[in-house]
């Protein structure tokens, strides 16, 4: 576990107000999603404050989600991994009992009916997703004549293709009972094989029975058939893909299974309490709340149809406009539900079609903050909107741009409003007197699955404009207040004169291996000079008093004298006097003979110390560090002897011009306060070799 993650997972608990305050917790595509026994305890200011977090999310009652984007799996491992989550909490009949509790008159019934519907599906969102990438696939190869994607004598292998996005769909019912059951606590294999009652190949071939009946349903236009089952009718319509089935049927299951639970002892609970359940429920389902799913399936999915069909304007525009007020809060499930419900009903969906320009909108929003960052030089936002953007056109998830750029800028949603608006508008336009933009298959609205929209150009061409249009709104009236730009751009100045002056203090106090005083109140930047005691040698004879020293210019150059140095930790003599030398060629050559002390791996400075204890800085350029050694060519290392006319190092000084950086080669003489003179010879112009200083013991 890498430290960062382990502090980030470490602070969420800490912010969610501990192991003991959870009572469930699960996570989706996205978000982390809690269930608290005390929400109170949840510190959302601490939660948003955590790097890895886009935002912490209250959902009403025991609920709080916390969002991540897509390391959201990485986080959630981390969390359970935690000491804290393994033991030393309170027991699961303490916890369930404190929810019940704490539920009881404080948690809206809708609340719990939409996180029921949520819990239900997220699990699954990656498979769902990986299905309709597949589908993508064949419809763009369909899309280009490559192969007949629906026709019914189309070769074998795209028959085996169909089989890997159709078991998603087709074994839906079996998935939503499975993740039903485990949110309603109750062994969840339970609904999982009641619901698989209903596809196994024995239910599925009643309908070839000869007692089947069958008649023509003429409002709904399909055949709907049924067969006498212990002296009772039992429907018989097709489950594969149903959703509503499954959910009634595991709440029900869930009461039933509770119940023997209660009255069956609990040595005995393993075998009993499934097969009462199963035995009842199996039945129960297949004779009253299978059909009556399926028939409630059928009434919502025509009567939005109708909708579609009879006042598609306000239906092209209201699906758009709506969705950016449900996906923040969850309440976008219900709607992805009804989109397969219509697939399985009526063997294609035309909500995605306008949904679509929602997501588009959403995208073109953060596409203009990215390009806003760009322009700025606002490497945070331009790493959250550049990762937010990719997650939303290549994967069609908004969360990671809802939650870590929309909802924090209150200028954006009205203008992400006018790209939905602009691509409902072009969708209801260019669909007039037809059933809108249809697909046959549950997508997630991305560029990778364009060609399984119908008609592909004018769904193309709507999701284009929402787009457009957001990111125009954006970019141009920008995302942020006048004070929030100015506050920002503080901030990122502020940001880059701290970088600056920490790496000229780590790059200053790296070279200075031996002891040096600076002066005091030095400003910021400077750095003080320690030796080590492996790079220190032996100890000598101190030099006399009077001892003198001569120190060459390391290149030809103007000679410029410390305090007109542009840098001011150089020009205060923070790390000692010395001169500047504006080169003439690319060579630097050692000033004084001794040990390199110090050699810094771009290049850019060593560190000399003679034999009479003379230490000598050799900084070739100011904050020459941040071209990270390119131009740089080291003749020396650390250890190395050197001779005074030596090669230190070859420069390209064009390059550092180029890059906007002094050429000035600083010569200073580091442990100035341990001398009794430092003195410059006065120079305007030397040669290299030249006496520039002389420092007297």
């Amino acid at each position: 576990m890498s430290t960062q993650t382990r502090s980030t997972a470490e602070a969420i608990l800490d912010g969610i107000g501990g192991a003991q305050n959870i009572a469930s917790f699960t996570h989706c595509a996205t978000r982390l999603r809690f269930q608290l026994n005390d929400a109170s305890k949840a510190d959302k200011e601490a939660l948003d404050a955590i790097p890895k977090v886009l935002g912490a999310v209250p959902q009403g009652g025991s609920n709080y989600q916390v969002v991540i984007g897509g390391d959201v799996a990485t986080v959630y491992d981390e969390i359970n991994a935690l000491p804290e989550m393994k033991g030393g909490g309170a027991s699961d009949a303490d916890i369930k009992a404190a929810a019940r509790s704490k539920a009881k008159g404080k948690v809206p019934f809708m609340d719990e009916f939409f996180e029921y519907l949520s819990d239900s599906f997220r699990p699954i969102l990656g498979v769902l997703l990986g299905a309709s990438l597949i589908i993508a696939f064949a419809s763009i190869l369909d899309a280009f004549g490559i192969v007949d994607f629906r026709a019914e004598d189309k070769p074998a292998s795209w028959f085996f293709v169909d089989a890997m996005w159709r078991s998603v769909f087709y074994f839906l019912p079996l998935m939503v009972a499975y993740n039903a059951g485990k949110k309603l606590r109750i062994d969840p294999w339970v609904p999982g094989a009641i619901m698989a009652a209903l596809l196994t190949p024995e239910f599925l071939g009643l309908s070839e029975n000869p007692a089947v009946q069958c008649v023509v349903n003429d409002t709904l236009g399909s055949e709907q058939c049924s067969i006498p089952i212990f002296g009772m009718t039992m429907q018989l319509p097709g489950y594969g893909g149903n959703v509503f089935v499954p959910l009634m049927m595991a709440f029900v299951a869930a009461l039933v299974y509770r119940f023997f639970q209660k009255i069956i002892p609990s040595a005995l609970h393993m075998v009993f309490v499934p097969f009462f359940t199963m035995l009842i429920v199996i039945p129960l389902t297949a004779f009253i709340i299978g059909p009556f799913g399926v028939w409630a399936g059928n009434g919502i999915g025509a009567g939005l149809s109708w909708m579609n069909d009879n006042v598609p304007f306000v239906f092209a525009l209201a699906i758009p406009m709506i969705y950016p007020f449900l996906v923040p809060l969850g309440l976008h499930w219900p709607l992805n539900a009804l989109m397969l419900v219509n697939i399985q009903t009526l063997g294609y969906d035309f909500i995605q079609g306008p949904m679509g320009a929602w997501n588009f909108a959403c995208f073109g929003a953060t596409a203009a903050v990215l390009a806003l960052s760009i322009r700025d030089k606002d490497t945070v936002m331009r790493q959250t909107a550049g990762s937010a953007l990719v997650a939303g056109l290549l994967g069609g998830v908004s969360e990671p741009s809802l939650y870590g750029i929309h909802l924090r800028y209150k200028r954006i949603y009205p203008r992400m409003l006018v790209g939905c608006f602009a691509g409902g508008l072009t969708v209801a336009l260019l669909t007039l007197g037809s059933n809108g933009i249809t697909t046959d298959a549950f997508v997630f609205t991305s560029v990778l699955t364009i060609s399984v929209f119908s008609p592909m150009a004018k769904y193309a061409i709507a999701i284009a404009v929402a787009f457009v249009v957001a990111f125009l709104a954006v970019f141009i009236t920008d995302y942020r207040s006048p004070e929030e730009r100015a506050e920002a751009k503080a901030a990122r100045e502020a940001a880059e004169k701290a970088e600056l002056d920490n790496a000229n203090t780590a790059d200053n106090a790296a070279l200075a291996d031996a002891p040096a005083t600076t002066a005091a109140g030095a400003g910021a930047g400077a750095a003080t000079a320690t030796a080590t005691k492996e790079d220190a040698p032996a100890k000598a004879a101190e030099p006399a008093a009077g001892t003198t020293t001569d120190i060459a210019s390391p290149s030809t150059g103007k000679v410029v004298p410390m305090a007109e140095i542009d840098d001011p930790v150089f020009s205060a003599g923070t790390l000692g006097d010395g001169v500047g030398i504006v080169p003439e060629s690319n060579e630097v050559y050692a000033p004084v003979s001794g040990t390199v002390m110090s050699a810094m791996k771009s290049g850019h400075a060593y560190g000399i110390k003679t034999e009479d204890g003379v230490e000598v800085l050799v900084h070739i350029g100011i904050n020459t560090v941040k071209m990270k050694g390119e131009g740089f060519a080291p003749a020396v290392k650390k250890g190395d002897t050197v001779k005074q006319g030596e090669l230190l190092a070859t420069v390209d000084f064009a390059k550092v011009t180029e890059a906007g950086y002094d050429t000035t080669i600083v010569l200073a003489v580091t442990n100035t306060k341990a001398l009794s003179a430092v003195t410059p010879a006065g120079l305007n112009h030397a040669a290299a070799g030249d006496t520039v200083i002389t420092t007297t013991r």
